[in-house]
């Protein structure tokens, strides 16, 4: 995260509809983050007007909500939208943000939310590499990486990566492996070059394979 994101309030864009019946108790909430200084600034568009605009976003449903790096829809109580302008201020805020999206299986929330804020797309390295984490957010980082094969986004988690190629547990040193010849980088070669002599047969096979891909 930026270095004075800790400092400076998080930004809302708020998509509503007539007839929603949730919408008016999130903009409420938000209304009142707004008065408090907790945010920033709040842009409210009902996409009944302007249907332009969800198509941008790719919004289906509403109530749809970004704020500051996360991407939230239907109804957020104004005590639940307060938690979310904290986690927004801080990289664990944010890992967690993702690990309940991932959890849920909610790829393409977690995409959307990448395409706004490419730059928290470290937090995927951190679940991806913590043996502890549930298998769901595990696979779910990976899926997300597979999504982002060749992109800048992960073309800018090379470093995370290459630092995940060094971890005790053999998987995390493989699924490090497979993503890194997912960025179609050749900047890795030396790495996964490295990994073909690992101790674990899994982790040379994945480099062999990362390095056909490259």
């Amino acid at each position: 995260m930026p270095a004075d994101s800790a400092l400076t309030p998080p930004d809302a864009l708020l998509l509503i509809a007539p007839g929603c019946p949730h919408c008016p108790t999130v903009l409420q909430g938000l209304s009142e983050l707004l008065k408090s200084g907790r945010i920033g600034r709040l842009e409210v568009v009902n996409i009944g007007i302007h249907p332009d605009v969800a198509q941008t976003h790719n919004v289906r449903a509403v109530p749809w909500l970004r704020l500051g790096p996360f991407v939230l829809t239907g109804l957020q109580s104004p005590a639940i939208l307060a938690q979310w302008v904290e986690r927004s201020q801080s990289n664990d805020g944010v890992n967690e943000y993702l690990r309940e999206r991932l959890a849920d299986g909610d790829i393409a929330g977690v995409l959307a939310t990448l395409q706004h804020t490419p730059h928290i797309a470290n937090a995927l390295v951190h679940w991806l590499g913590d043996p502890q984490a549930e298998l769901q957010v595990r696979l779910g980082a990976a899926a997300v990486i597979e999504h982002l094969e060749g992109s800048d986004t992960l073309a800018g988690l090379i470093d995370a990566l290459t630092a995940l190629t060094t971890h005790v547990d053999p998987r995390m040193r493989m699924d490090a492996a497979y993503a890194l010849g997912l960025t179609h980088n050749p900047a890795v070669r030396s790495t996964l070059e490295g990994l073909r002599q690992d101790t674990d047969a899994s982790v040379r096979e994945t480099a062999e394979d990362s390095l056909l891909a490259l």
